[in-house]
């Protein structure tokens, strides 16, 4: 991979630059998304696919997640140069011992409902970085906690990578796409929609000038709960940088939910600031 990327660089010309798409496969239109951004900025694009063990706890989805590589490949066909998709054992060599963890960040957010979670996200993106050497990485603003983690990964281990953010693709109902949707039934997929619903709501508020980040959060609480078929994970106010609690959206926040529907565990998220 390492060669190929530097092949395709050359050939593209001296000041060529490299994105690459991250992924672990099942992909989607917002995987998509990432892939046309990548294309609009970049002379060569490349993308990986590798679902990563590391991220999964012992009781997660690791094994049932979904995995279609040859439709996956053509989905990438027409915007993608360049695609890797290693095994485990390329990836983790018998033996390997060094871990990536972004103190603090990686506890806030998923990190505190997934333990570990991302140690492995830090991990894997990290070797991902050293193997492709991309200019700029394109992630999805749904994954808010990841692209903070890995914000702060970039910039304390002065990586030559810029981390492209983009925003939330949406189903036409407002469902987050996400490569867990295909795991909800047609009832359950109408719970999930709570809670792009509760951040209509909390955004309502704003518009009429609420700034008060405990009263935003219990606003969104109380659109989940009104949905007896979803149980909530968290619901925060946080600065979109260090995922901390804020008192207040000025200058801006982030409103971030996980909630299981069922068996399945779904986030989302709002970046607001006062009066948007």
């Amino acid at each position: 991979m390492r060669q190929a990327c530097r092949l395709a660089r050359h050939a593209a010309g001296d000041s060529a630059t490299l994105g690459l798409v991250p992924t672990m496969g099942a992909i989607h239109q917002g995987h998509l998304s990432l892939v046309e951004a990548a294309r609009r900025d970049c002379d060569v694009v490349a993308a990986s696919i590798f679902v990563n063990p590391l991220q999964f706890g012992p009781k997660e989805d690791f094994a049932r997640y979904p995995r279609a590589f040859d439709d996956d490949c053509e989905k990438l066909a027409t915007g993608v140069d360049l695609l890797f998709a290693p095994s485990v054992q390329e990836m983790y060599p018998p033996g390997a011992t060094t871990f990536v963890e972004v103190n603090g960040l990686s506890e806030r957010l998923d990190g505190a409902s997934r333990p570990g979670h991302f140690r492995g996200v830090a991990t894997v993106v990290n070797k991902l970085f050293n193997i492709v050497a991309p200019d700029h990485a394109y992630f999805g603003q749904k994954d808010a906690a990841q692209v903070a983690v890995l914000q702060a990964m970039v910039c304390d281990l002065n990586l030559p990578v810029r981390i492209v953010v983009c925003p939330i693709v949406r189903e036409p109902d407002g469902l987050a796409i996400s490569s867990r949707n295909v795991y909800l039934s047609p009832e359950r997929r109408t719970i999930a929609l709570a809670l792009s619903r509760s951040l209509r709501v909390v955004q309502a508020e704003i518009n009429h000038g609420e700034a008060n980040s405990a009263t935003l959060r219990a606003a969104v609480v109380d659109a989940l709960e009104s949905e007896p078929g979803l149980k909530i994970d968290y619901v925060e106010v946080v600065s979109p940088d260090t995922l901390e609690p804020v008192a207040s959206i000025a200058p801006r926040a982030l409103v971030a939910v996980a909630a299981w529907v069922g068996e399945t565990r779904l986030i989302d998220n709002l970046i607001v600031t006062p009066g948007s």
